[in-house]
């Protein structure tokens, strides 16, 4: 009789895991339960639309969910349709895998005025994320405000940027293409406490700041070291070089002025540490403090400057959302573990266990340890497994609490009526709403083997 696994959470953290079990010699039966219809998590709701070769991991993350051993149930929300007490009860081991979709707070003098966003909140907006479709954020702004170093953030400043052309051939849902591509927004300020060592963009990344058709990058060479920081490891400066390549190309391309076409631009500004959003009930600006690094430690020097623009997005992290009785470190925004185990049978993974950071093929490693887990601990000698009921009194239950759930079957027919709707060129049009997804289908999903 096969053990049976749930995983809460069907975005690649959940997948790697599920996959990482179905390669195992034991016998697993594994149960993917998304509270959305839709599954892959941040590869259709964070990767940016116009990474679509970024997007095609979710190919293998088919492959898996077509095992007859593996299930998805969509539109099934743990702590709303059923409770991690009642699956911890129905299933051999239980795994965290939501992920962190929530923002970190702002946390700033000025944060609660109209006009300044999360970046899981902007992206999901911009990427047609059901619970963010209606953020509404007002872009009629010339400037705008991006505090972060990082990856999001580099997407934030380019999808702002980018014109309807260079957007032509993505998933970009309409309601956010109607929204940006009206934008007036001609400066893009990316703000970091620390230096362009210490970013954390990936050279990828980077070099494409340099490559948009209406839109310079602009960067203070002076501010730009020599090169790597000597007592960073061999892999760290060798990113690190690589960045500051990238950079001082970009000082050069502000040298020469650009194209005629390109009137944006793209600040890095480095070293300085956001202190209050300014104006009145809307945004006008940021007042920022000068900064240096004393002995890797982000020092204020007491100079301030203040930068006009209309809307602020901190992408400064994001934490993952508490769930009745899951133990949570409320400072670090994940789930209390030691090396993936919360309790017995339960496990996280993912950026529910150590923040978001990496990149989508990090938590492979971290999948593979926890299904690593899974196997110690269900043949523990000292442990008696129960072998317990899992998929089938999941079914029953659901079924009685009237729930619709979504099989993989159903995505499938969700994800067709996307793409024959889309406009030449897009990959898809995507549904923005669960009640549009829902439509799609005939009725009530069947359970099916």
């Amino acid at each position: 009789m096969p053990f049976s696994v749930a995983i809460i959470g069907a975005g690649p953290s959940g997948f790697y895991t599920a996959e990482a079990l179905r390669r195992s010699e034991r016998d697993y039966r594994i149960d993917l339960l998304e509270g959305l219809p839709t599954p892959f998590g941040l590869i259709r709701s964070g990767v940016a639309p116009d990474h679509q070769s970024t997007k095609r991991v979710a190919r293998s993350y088919e492959r898996t969910a077509a095992d007859k051993a593996v299930r998805y149930y969509g539109n099934v929300q743990v702590g709303r349709d059923i409770g991690l007490a009642e699956l911890r009860r129905l299933y051999d081991a239980v795994v965290i895998a939501v992920g962190a979709p929530l923002d970190r707070d702002l946390n700033l003098p000025g944060g609660e005025k109209t006009g300044v966003y999360g970046s899981a909140a902007f992206v999901g907006w911009y990427n047609g994320h059901p619970t963010h479709r209606d953020l509404e954020p007002d872009l009629n702004v010339t400037a705008v405000a991006v505090i972060g170093n990082g990856n999001v953030a580099l997407d934030i400043a380019r999808v702002l940027v980018k014109t309807p052309a260079e957007m032509a051939d993505t998933d970009l849902p309409e309601h956010a293409a109607q929204v940006l591509h009206a934008a007036p927004v001609r400066d893009v300020y990316l703000i970091g406490r620390r230096g362009p060592l210490e970013a954390k963009f990936t050279n990828v990344e980077l070099r494409e700041m340099g490559q948009l058709s209406e839109a310079l990058p602009v960067v203070d060479g002076g501010l730009l070291p020599a090169g790597p920081n000597p007592a960073a490891s061999e892999r760290d400066q060798r990113l690190q070089a690589k960045n500051l390549e990238t950079l001082r190309s970009f000082t050069a391309l502000e040298d020469k002025g650009g194209d005629e076409s390109q009137s944006k631009r793209v600040h890095f500004k480095f070293f300085l540490r956001p202190l209050e959003v300014l104006g009145g009930s809307q945004v006008e600006g940021l007042r920022l403090e000068r900064t240096r690094l004393e002995e890797g430690r982000v020092v204020g020097t007491g100079e301030t400057i203040d930068l006009p623009c209309g809307a602020v997005i901190a992408a400064i992290g994001t934490r993952a959302q508490p769930l009745e009785g899951l133990p949570f470190d409320d400072r670090s925004g994940t789930v209390v573990n030691r090396r993936g185990r919360v309790a017995k049978g339960l496990y996280v993974v993912g950026w529910a266990r150590r923040g978001p950071t990496g990149v989508i093929g990090t938590n492979k490693p971290d999948a593979d340890e926890i299904a690593c887990h899974i196997e110690a601990d269900l043949t523990d000698a000292k442990a008696t497994p129960a072998h317990r009921t899992g998929r089938a009194a999941l079914e029953d239950l659901l079924a009685e609490r009237g729930v619709t759930w979504v099989s993989f079957d159903d995505w499938k027919a969700i994800e067709a009526a996307e793409i024959e709707a889309a406009a030449p060129g897009m990959p898809r049009k995507k549904l923005v709403s669960i009640a549009e997804m829902l439509a799609v289908l005939d009725g009530p999903s069947s359970p099916g083997e």
